[in-house]
């Protein structure tokens, strides 16, 4: 058992305390080296998923006690979702779907805006050499990402669009970009779409009567309720549009165009992460130029408020 400093959300308010309690029991007791925050960290704080206690799902850190010797010390970044192993859903693979998962700083777990936390050791993920820990800490959301392409079978003459321009967005059109004939990113903010100009990816600001209906596939991740208007509007019949936001709140939007034009909407989530640590080692996705601020855990309020702020990109947490 280790007392730590940490963020705890009340469900109204978040505020630092000194007492945090990991009890590690017969899982492994991690440092946290940097711990990201994302845009459902922020819908949290909205009320998304009632949860309360340690938000943070994105993290890196060292191993500092475990039951296996041959860990203690390793830097490991970390699987979110805890299964059960005994429901039908653990009992075909999918433990990401357990019926009686707990979730990393999202559903009945404490997370990483904390300077310790506990996973069991079949959630951890050693981290190679030629990673960096700034690197490491976006091996959750690069995950979710690579989720794309292992939902769907994505054809290399697909044209695709990308709907958003935030920390996501970014990783998705990253990896868009080498699966696909034609990617465009719409988006709303310059100094974003800027960073992805840089590597060579088309954007815009606005969509077009020809952009309309034109998109073999859509992906959604505007971390706003308007967004998946916006994929529906680009699609193309038949279509696919892949969700990815996840907003505290209620969708309300037309769902005629939907069944008029027979498009295919998949939700995406949590992703495996062997595929993003060899991204990262090998170099295929830029994500250290999305750092935009690294803070102390006492500076959360101004690491929230960056965070929050329209042209951030990524803000780190140094518990």
């Amino acid at each position: 058992m280790v007392r730590c400093r940490a963020l705890y959300f009340d469900g109204t308010s978040l505020r630092l305390i000194d007492d945090h309690v990991v009890e590690r029991g017969n899982e492994v007791l991690v440092r946290v080296r940097y711990a990201g925050i994302c845009g459902t960290d922020l819908q949290i704080l909205r009320g998304y998923a009632g949860f309360r206690g340690v938000p943070g799902h994105e993290f890196v850190g060292v191993v500092k006690e475990a039951d296996d010797p041959n860990l203690i010390g390793r830097r490991v970044v970390g699987e979110i979702n805890v299964a059960c192993g005994k429901c039908d859903m653990c009992s075909i693979g999918l433990r990401r779907h357990c019926r009686n998962r707990t979730v990393l700083g999202i559903a009945g777990r404490h997370g990483s805006f904390s300077e310790y936390l506990k996973l069991p050791p079949e959630n951890l993920h050693p981290v190679p050499d030629g990673v960096t820990d700034e690197e490491a800490v976006f091996v959750e959301p690069l995950a979710a990402a690579l989720e794309i392409s292992e939902q769907l079978h994505i054809e290399p003459t697909f044209r695709a669009a990308v709907v958003g321009d935030g920390r996501l967005a970014n990783l998705i059109a990253q990896v868009l970009r080498y699966r696909v004939q034609e990617l465009r990113v719409f988006g709303r903010h310059e100094r974003k779409l800027r960073l992805l100009e840089e590597l060579g990816i088309e954007v815009a600001l606005s969509v077009s009567e020809e952009d309309r209906a034109k998109y073999d596939l859509v992906v959604e991740a505007t971390g706003r309720d308007s967004g998946l208007k916006t994929a529906i509007e680009l699609v193309r019949p038949r279509g696919t549009v892949v969700l990815k936001s996840t907003i505290a709140g209620e969708y309300r939007i037309d769902l005629a165009p939907v069944v008029v034009n027979e498009i295919r909407l998949v939700g995406s989530r949590c992703g495996q992460f062997p595929p993003a640590i060899t991204a990262l080692r090998q170099k295929l996705v830029d994500v250290r130029r999305l750092i935009d601020g690294i803070y102390p855990l006492e500076s959360y309020l101004e690491a929230f408020e960056a965070a929050s702020s329209p042209g951030t990109m990524k803000v780190l947490l140094k518990p």
